[in-house]
């Protein structure tokens, strides 16, 4: 089928900033500094700015931008870390990464996230640190684990590689916690034209172990002073972005009345739509339903034309790399309920309005 509707097009922001991105990678090419160099300081001040952050620092991928920042608020062997249950296995893997022993608690059904009261009740002895994820583009609530952190005198870092933009009761999610990681991969709300990740925080002494981690354990050439590792956002990805960040509240915009209108159009189907609490402003990096028999009805809607993906299928206890762990099917009945029925609609800035008709018609036809 020709007309087909992609679950995100990824080509229509090379057509909607053409010249711009063009002009912004010629200028690195021609500046000859690929690393380090003054487009990526740019965007670290560009992107503080925009997420409320006092520092940004820019690294390779989501992935590491959540175990360096674990590493610089030295969690590591021997520690426990709260993780949400349903959440992509990355969340799980920074923790792993640095020796830490991930501790999952399952989510709330309606907005699939953590919440604070109970992530409470996992905390123990050896719990160091939190780390709450701002799933799908949707705020968890920054006061009510704020408070949880400093009564319990744990490190709290949150996983924002979905949430660029987000904010909680009209503020920004980037100085929240000590820190907060951001993925830059091609398809999030800010993506880069490869991969790329990012730190937040408000922490001035994180953000100093930060520099010298993702660059060898250097703050100056040739001198050593942590186990770093090489894990720098170049100067090329990071003038991409900065040009993507002058229009990101535009195309979040897109992407929240794009939302607005499923939520409507689509109330009363035989699908569970998205809960958002009164205080959250998500971005909708992605808008996920639940629905019975979700693999016929992503079929169904394949033979539609509309495509559709599913985040995630299986939940990260269930994987074989946390097979040790010792989680089996049903040790977190809500996690293991989402990742049968969540399916994951078109969204995107560049979704046209007859495009997210036809995404309603498809799914009030298949649903019945």
């Amino acid at each position: 089928m020709s007309d087909r509707v992609p679950f995100l097009d990824l080509m229509a922001a090379r057509r909607e900033l053409g010249r711009a991105l063009d002009d912004a990678i010629l200028g690195v090419v021609n500046g000859g500094r690929y690393l380090l160099g003054p487009a990526l300081e740019g965007f670290e001040h560009e992107f503080a700015a925009y997420t409320g952050a006092t520092h940004a620092i820019g690294v390779a991928n989501g992935l590491d931008a959540l175990s360096l920042a674990l590493r610089a608020l030295e969690v590591g062997p021997g520690d426990e870390v709260i993780v949400p249950a349903h959440t992509f296995v990355a969340s799980w893997l920074a923790v792993t990464a640095v020796g830490a022993t991930p501790v999952a608690v399952d989510v709330d059904p309606g907005t699939c996230n953590l919440q604070a009261d109970a992530a409470a009740r996992a905390v123990t002895p050896r719990t160091t640190a939190i780390m709450p994820v701002h799933l799908y583009g949707q705020p968890v609530d920054l006061e009510a684990f704020g408070a949880l952190a400093r009564e319990r005198g744990l490190r709290l870092v949150y996983d924002a590689a979905q949430a660029h933009g987000a904010r909680v009761r009209g503020a920004p999610i980037g100085n929240a916690g000590d820190a907060s990681g951001w993925s830059f991969y091609p398809g999030k709300n800010l993506g880069a034209l490869g991969d790329g990740g990012g730190v937040t925080t408000p922490r001035d002494d994180v953000a100093e172990r930060l520099h010298a981690l993702r660059n060898y354990g250097s703050r100056r050439k040739y001198v050593h002073e942590r186990f770093g590792i090489n894990s720098r956002l170049d100067d090329l990805q990071a003038a991409v972005l900065s040009t993507k960040l002058r229009v990101l509240d535009e195309w979040n915009a897109r992407r929240g009345r794009i939302a607005s209108y499923y939520l409507e159009a689509l109330a009363g189907a035989s699908l569970v739509l998205p809960v958002v609490p009164a205080w959250a402003e998500p971005v909708w990096h992605l808008f996920v339903v639940q629905v019975e028999d979700r693999d016929r009805v992503a079929a169904a809607l394949d033979a539609e034309g509309v495509e559709t993906i599913v985040h995630y299928p299986t939940p990260p206890h269930l994987q074989g790399v946390y097979a040790a762990a010792g989680w089996g099917e049903g040790s977190f009945p809500v996690a293991e309920r989402l990742a049968r029925q969540v399916l994951s609609l078109p969204i995107g800035p560049h979704l046209g309005e007859a495009q997210a008709e036809r995404v309603v018609r498809a799914v009030r036809a298949v649903l019945g």
